[in-house]
């Protein structure tokens, strides 16, 4: 089969554009596979997957999986790589991990908005990825290894004690976003002032504030906070 690699018990099946697990993959490998690479396809599901009961590391990096992610039971995994892809609800998913990956130990979701960072959003920082992190550990305690990281054990300690306040909330569109015409440009100016010949001064109220180490000083206090 093109794009087929076998090697012992490790299977990939790398780049091919599949939207679903090819059933003659299930078929001719689930049996013996450890360790299972599908990255860089275009997978929105991963039903078929329950043909690799003996899986201990499985790796989806780059592909559509979102917050509908259905793992089967895989009770000796031990590592899941989930980087870049569409995966916004981490509390959900960190549940349903807990009941279908017992044994799993290394897990990386970098590249998701689940996974706050500068990767995914300059607005992180990285008091936002040690929240995130001690929330994942409240979770998965058994984990040595999150995204890139060897876990610690202050980070372990913190997470008994803070973790369960540390929940990451899914983000959410704006019910009061509009579209925007590909062809208008994005300014920040109220519109009252993006006319050239209109030099009325404009006042406008801020929505967020920054409550982050970097504060500087009273910048981004708002009026009703005085």
């Amino acid at each position: 089969m093109a794009g087929l690699v076998v090697s012992g018990t490790q299977v990939s099946y790398i780049g091919q554009d599949c939207r679903e697990i090819p059933e003659h993959l299930s078929r001719d490998c689930g049996h013996f596979a450890k360790r299972l690479d599908l990255s860089f396809n275009l997978l929105r599901s991963l039903e078929g997957l329950s043909a690799f009961g003996s899986l201990e590391e499985l790796i989806l990096d780059n592909n559509l999986l979102g917050d509908d992610l259905v793992l089967p039971g895989l009770p000796r995994l031990h590592t899941l790589t989930l980087n870049k892809n569409q995966i916004t609800d981490l509390e959900y998913l960190l549940d349903h991990l807990a009941e279908v990956t017992p044994a799993l130990e290394y897990l990386s979701l970098l590249g998701n908005v689940a996974c706050p960072n500068e990767l995914i959003s300059l607005e992180k920082d990285e008091e936002d990825y040690k929240r995130y992190r001690c929330f994942v550990l409240h979770k998965l305690p058994n984990l040595k290894f999150l995204d890139a990281r060897k876990v610690t054990k202050q980070e372990r300690e913190e997470a008994l004690v803070r973790g369960a306040f540390m929940k990451v909330v899914k983000p959410k569109a704006s019910s009061d976003s509009v579209a925007v015409s590909p062809k208008s440009r994005y300014t920040p100016l109220p519109s009252a002032s993006r006319e050239l010949t209109s030099h009325r001064g404009v006042l406008g109220k801020c929505r967020y504030v920054y409550y982050g180490k970097n504060s500087e000083g009273n910048r981004f206090i708002r009026d009703d906070q005085l």
